[in-house]
């Protein structure tokens, strides 16, 4: 009889495939999302779209404090019952902080948006781990649906529009070996918070952006950051180095952004990418010791949005 379940390979194949995707979310990063796939255009009055959105926060900051002797030092540190301060040490720490001020990983998010009143709508993203909620106002453009076209709804007209977004986290390092180690040595704790507004303008594909929209704009954000080191094995000649207590910390940043979305009516992709530059400031570090990081990220992704129109209407 022949068997009515797949083969053997087939079903390993796939579990290894949804143990992958799996592992991919779990590594995400709980820092806020900055990947920008609205366009000028807020969700009609009466509306949901919902989405899933996967990128990447690439920074140059984390990358330039994570070289090979950082990395070696990291792993002799955390195999060490006793720890003599050097700059080693303080090498350490700049790569911690660098990596939760701007991580170096993969980013996701889950999202969902409602259309409030005719140029407004609001919204939540889960991040895996940071909790986003924004809203964004129509300056320009009608406020039709494909099914309803407003006044002046071609395909080619131009939307703007302008939103703020805030999100809240515990911050913490990724878990990757190297990052792990220095966790172990530095006992790093941190927590931050952050708003991010973009100007979006946009031009149609279609009435009403019935096959999509290409978007382009701005962006400012600003981050809170608090942050402290407890580490109980290093040590300054005899004495134990006390620990940091918790420093609090705020910068900018400033960036622009192009997405693409493509599809029909209910189901579109959009490509989209980020670039922001920030200062982030000096920071305190143990011993008396101290840094200043700056750098630019960018913030490539992809993502899936569905569109639920009014029933009511």
């Amino acid at each position: 009889m022949k068997s009515i379940f797949p083969p053997l390979s087939f079903r390993r194949s796939a579990s290894a495939s949804i143990l992958a995707a799996a592992a991919l979310l779990l590594a995400t990063s709980c820092s806020a999302p900055r990947a920008i796939v609205a366009t000028g255009k807020v969700t009609p009055q009466g509306e949901f779209r919902v989405g899933y959105n996967q990128g990447f926060n690439l920074a140059t900051a984390p990358l330039s404090k994570a070289g090979s002797a950082v990395k070696s030092a990291a792993s002799q540190a955390a195999s060490q019952e006793k720890v003599d301060y050097s700059d080693a040490t303080t090498k350490l720490q700049a790569a911690a902080l660098a990596y939760i001020l701007d991580p170096v990983q993969p980013t996701a998010d889950l999202n969902i948006r409602y259309g409030i009143v005719p140029r407004l709508d609001a919204g939540y993203k889960y991040a895996f781990g940071s909790h986003v909620f924004d809203a964004q106002y129509q300056l320009l453009g009608p406020t039709g649906t494909p099914e309803n076209p407003g006044a002046g709804a071609v395909s080619g007209a131009t939307y703007a529009s302008i939103g703020l977004q805030f999100a809240t986290q515990r911050a913490k390092l990724p878990s990757i070996p190297f990052l792990s180690d220095i966790n172990s040595v530095l006992n790093f704790r941190a927590t931050r918070n952050d708003i991010l507004i973009p100007l979006t303008f946009s031009q149609s594909f279609g009435p009403e952006e019935e096959i999509g929209a290409i978007s382009y704009g701005l962006a400012y954000a600003h981050s809170w950051v608090s942050y402290g080191f407890a580490p109980e094995k290093i040590f300054n000649g005899a004495a134990k180095v006390p620990e940091l207590p918790l420093q609090s910390r705020n910068f900018s940043s400033f960036g622009g952004f192009v997405n693409l979305k493509l599809g029909y009516r209910y189901f579109y992709v959009i490509p989209a990418v980020s670039v922001f530059y920030q200062n982030y400031g000096d920071y305190a570090l143990l011993n008396g010791a101290s840094t200043s990081l700056s750098g630019v990220t960018f913030v490539p992704s992809l993502g899936f949005q569905l569109r639920i129109p009014n029933l009511m209407k």
